[in-house]
């Protein structure tokens, strides 16, 4: 389990922009993942974040691409758990590889919330419910929320004069 080592960040989203942008898919997993990003950006100071639901995991890219240039960053929810076919490959794939793109493409972070899972038991340990043995939707938010505050903290280089 993941988790181990994981750092502890305190971001204050007093003047973001942030959007939740969720899969719908494995319905009761998704709500743990979707309430632990909205009390993390809740605890953060920002209550009332839109939250956009897309079928499943392989639609996040197109939607964060859709919103990314109108947010200061995005968290990404959603759930993925294998099968017998390769199906899970494919958008597992799909739904990071796109996200990696939209966010560096467009320099909009985006928290990645996607479980990519063997089983169901293994999602629920990590949706953040009650019982849940990690929050990744509190996680996600909070990463996107420290990378925001990160680059904005970075100080502009001086071009040099010629």
């Amino acid at each position: 389990m993941a988790g181990h080592g994981a750092p502890t960040l305190t971001v204050d989203a007093s003047g973001l922009r942030i959007a939740i942008v969720a899969a719908s898919w494995h319905e009761t997993v998704m709500t743990g993942l979707i309430g632990g990003a909205q009390r993390a950006l809740a605890d953060a100071g920002l209550p009332d974040a839109p939250l956009v639901r897309v079928p499943g995991s392989f639609e996040l890219p197109v939607a964060c691409a859709t919103l990314a240039d109108r947010y200061d960053a995005l968290v990404a929810l959603g759930v993925v758990i294998r099968g017998g076919t390769p199906h899970f490959d494919y958008v597992c794939q799909a739904a990071t590889m796109g996200l990696t793109d939209v966010s560096v493409r467009f320099r909009t972070p985006i928290g990645f919330g996607v479980l990519t899972c063997d089983d169901d038991q293994q999602a629920l340990d990590r949706a953040g419910l009650e019982g849940s043995k990690e929050d990744k939707g509190y996680e996600a938010a909070v990463a996107a929320l420290a990378t925001v505050r990160a680059l904005r903290d970075v100080p502009p280089v001086e071009s040099p004069v010629f």
